[in-house]
This record gives structure tokens, sequence and C-alpha cells, in this order.
């Protein structure tokens, strides 16, 4: 990973995922899954959007459902007491 995608993702960007249902052009009762990752920032999602976009004016292939998953990389720690201590001699 290069420096340039380390820093996007301090400023938010995130790993996106997009499960595209689109339909068959010859056969228009089937659908097809098409899967589309890349770094994006949500909510907005600008880099899917530019794609979906992209896909309805220049594929024959309708979109049927779109499902989109993100998550963040980078982030603070978290850290919580278990209630448990373990000692060493």
């Amino acid at each position: 990973m290069g420096d340039r995608d380390f820093e996007r993702q301090l400023q938010g960007w995130s790993l996106t995922t997009a499960e595209i249902m689109y339909r068959l052009p010859d056969f228009q009762n089937l659908l097809q899954t098409y899967i589309w990752q890349d770094y994006d920032l949500a909510p907005k999602f600008p880099r899917l959007i530019k794609f979906l976009d992209f896909w309805s004016h220049n594929l024959e292939g309708p979109l049927a459902q779109v499902r989109v998953a993100h998550a963040g990389i980078v982030g603070p720690v978290e850290l919580r007491h278990v209630g448990a201590e373990w000692k060493l001699h």
C-alpha cells in the first residue's frame, strides 16, 4: 500500500465492497452478480456512484439491486477491561 492510500484512510476513506445484481440483456428474468471493490468515502460513496453511473449509461445489463458494505481500516485503538488478570511467577 502506498503513502497516498494510507493518507486517504486517515481522511476517512475505507474499503468498500458492492454486490451488484443486474439483469441479463437477453434474458430479463435472470440475474447475474458482479462484485466491485475499491477505496471510497462513506456515506456518499463518490467512486461507487461514478461506477454505477458509467454502468447505467454504457452497459446493456440493467441494474436490479446494489448492496454496499464498508469497513474502516485505520481507526482508534479500542481497549477494554475483560475482568481477568494473569500473573507470571
